[in-house]
Order: structure tokens, then sequence, then C-alpha cells
């Protein structure tokens, strides 16, 4: 089931964000083979290795090379995040793996790139990031930048990136009949991902002073506050309609709140509106305000999130074999994803006699 049914996928394993992109492929129905190291454990609760068996395979032997290579005769994609040279150095770059397979889509994820005087150093999401002026632009003013969760460079600017590259070579391989290499960098899909900033600075409407600008918790209609209990709630009520929304629930009413998009009236409209959220609990601000146009919500916790009312009904969530999971996403209409399987380990004998038949 799913979309990229009968699409192979050959994943040399690593962290982060190409078993991501390998998840993914694999949720939407490609069938993705996943390499490891021998004694490499698989655990079953270990999410990005979902909906796909793992292989043991040594590949600096010339048995493990050869059984990759015959693998890579049968794939359409090929997944890899290891440092420049890496493959090569195996006998598996993309020259090596082209001379079997000229069709065939080399996908390559790292955080620098396949070349720039970075490329062979290591590095993090946090890193990663940071070159891009992304890092710089999160957290408040005069507060050094907090280190984010790796959404942004992993996987957002990482393996979807990557994810978008394998696609839409497929979809040229079909023309062209010629593979060719994906070099997908986390420092580029930072980059990328940033586009609308870039855009605003533009237009002279973000500056580089983190915890000022619209979108990054200076303006008092689009942040994070405490409420009595401890907990928090987010609001984001950017537009006219919806701002005024916010302020007939709230009882918003004072001429301190009228001119929304002067800035210098920011802070002092901040410090009143956080003190009238301090003065009731979480659950007394979802009663007046969630479902409605004044664009909240409250800031739940992992243990929370899957228990939402909204996440329910849509059954964001799953749980395999009892491990908590993120269900397959986008929905496909007509080729709607299988529920996923837990990671398990296969048998290369038993998958080449699969792919060979096919």
């Amino acid at each position: 089931m799913g979309p990229l049914q009968g699409i192979k996928v050959v994943e040399m394993s690593g962290i982060g964000p190409a078993p991501f992109c390998a998840m993914v492929l694999a949720d939407l129905g490609a069938e993705v083979i996943r390499i490891v190291r021998p004694r490499t454990p698989v655990d079953p609760r270990d999410v990005l290795s979902r909906n796909r068996p793992t292989v043991e395979l040594d590949i600096s032997d010339s048995e493990g090379k050869s059984a990759v290579l015959d693998l890579v005769k049968h794939a359409d994609i090929l997944i890899e995040g290891f440092r420049p040279g890496v493959m090569e150095k195996n006998g598996l770059g993309p020259e090596d793996c082209h001379a079997v397979n000229p069709r065939l889509i080399y996908g390559r994820m790292t955080g620098w790139g396949q070349f720039g005087p970075l490329a062979h150093t290591a590095g993090h999401d946090i890193n990663y990031i940071a070159i891009t002026g992304a890092l710089n632009s999160i957290g408040r003013p005069n507060e050094t930048p907090p280190p984010p969760i790796n959404f942004v460079g992993d996987f957002g600017g990482g393996g979807m990136l990557l994810l978008v590259g394998l696609l839409a070579a497929i979809h040229e391989v079909k023309v062209s009949g010629q593979g060719q290499v994906i070099d997908a960098a986390m420092s580029d899909g930072t980059t990328l991902l940033a586009a609308f900033i870039h855009g605003l600075r533009a237009q002279g409407h973000w500056n580089s002073q983190r915890g000022t600008n619209l979108l990054d918790g200076a303006a008092p209609f689009y942040d994070t506050y405490r409420c009595s209990d401890g907990r928090f709630i987010a609001i984001g009520a950017i537009e006219p309609k919806f701002y005024q929304e916010l302020r007939v629930r709230c009882g918003l009413d004072g001429s301190l709140f009228d001119d929304q998009m002067n800035v210098d009236c920011w802070q002092s409209q901040k410090q009143a509106l956080a003190g009238l959220i301090a003065t009731h609990t979480r659950e007394h601000w979802i009663g007046l305000l969630e479902g409605t146009d004044a664009c909240f919500a409250p800031v739940l916790d992992w243990d929370e999130a899957p228990e939402h009312p909204h996440n329910k009904a849509r059954e964001t969530f799953l749980t395999l074999d009892g491990t908590l999971h993120p269900a397959p996403a986008p929905r496909f209409s007509r080729t709607a994803a299988a529920i996923p399987r837990s990671a398990y380990k296969g048998t290369l004998d038993e998958i080449m006699q699969r792919w060979n038949r096919q």
C-alpha cells in the first residue's frame, strides 16, 4: 500500500536525517532495506527504523560490498549519510553503483555537503544551522541562542530536503533513463527553509536582533504565556480580525491594546497580557479560547499531545508493540499508507529472492 509501492531503496544505516528519510519512504509504500554493521542491535522501539527489515553486512569486506551491489542492481534509490569519501573508500560510491545500475538515484545526506571547506569536518544539527543565520534568530533578546531540538537541521533541512530530491529524481529518471547523485546538505536545507525570513528582511520587515520581530516572540499576540498552574498556552493572533477576537474574549478592551502593530507598545501590552493569563489555569484558557478564531492552543508535553481531542480524531499517533509512533503523513485519498511495522531483522537471502523475482 502507499503511493510509492514498487520503489526499491537500499538504506546504508546512519543516524538522524537519513533514517528519517528512509522511514518516510517506507511509510509511503517503498520497499526499503536497511543495511547495518554486523552485531548492530535492532530495537523495535526505534521509531526511525520502523517499516523495513534490517540486514547486517560488513561493507568493508568484499562479500559485504558484493551483496550491496547485488541489491543496487535492482534498486531505484540508495541512501547514505556518511562523511564524503566513506562510500568511495568501500567501493560503493556513485561510480561503483552506477556501473551496475545506471538508473540508480544516489542520495547523499550530510551536514556540510559533499564539497566546501567544512565538508570533511564533524558536526551536528546545532553546528549546521549556526552558519545559516537560523540559530541566531532563535531565543529571547540579550540571551544566548538556545540549542534547539533537531527539527530544523536534521529533519526539516536534512531528511525532508533529501526526500524531495529523491522524489524529483525518480520523476526525472523516467524521462532521461539516467540516474544521478543528490547532494543534500543540512546547511543548504536550513537556508532554504529560511526563504520567508530573507524575503521579510529584503522588505525591511525583519532585523537580526532575535526576539524583536513579529514571529520570534516580540509581539504580544504571537508568543507563549505561563498560566497560574505553571502550564503554558500559545497565542498567534496576527491578523486584525483574529486579534480582535482575542481582545473580545479576553476582555482586552483598554486603549493599551488598540495599536496592534506599534512595536513601541509591544512590551507594555505583553506585560499586561502576561499578567492576565497568569491569573487563571491552562484549562480556563482552553475553555475560553480553544476552537475559536483567537488563534490559540495549549502547549502540550509529549505525554499530553496524543490525548488531545484533535490528534485523537485524526489518529495522528498510533501505538506499535507498546511504543507510541507518529502516524504516516501526509494522507492520500486513494493510495493510503499501511499501518507501519516495528523495526525488525531480515535476512539477505529472503530479500534477494524477493528482489530478484520483481
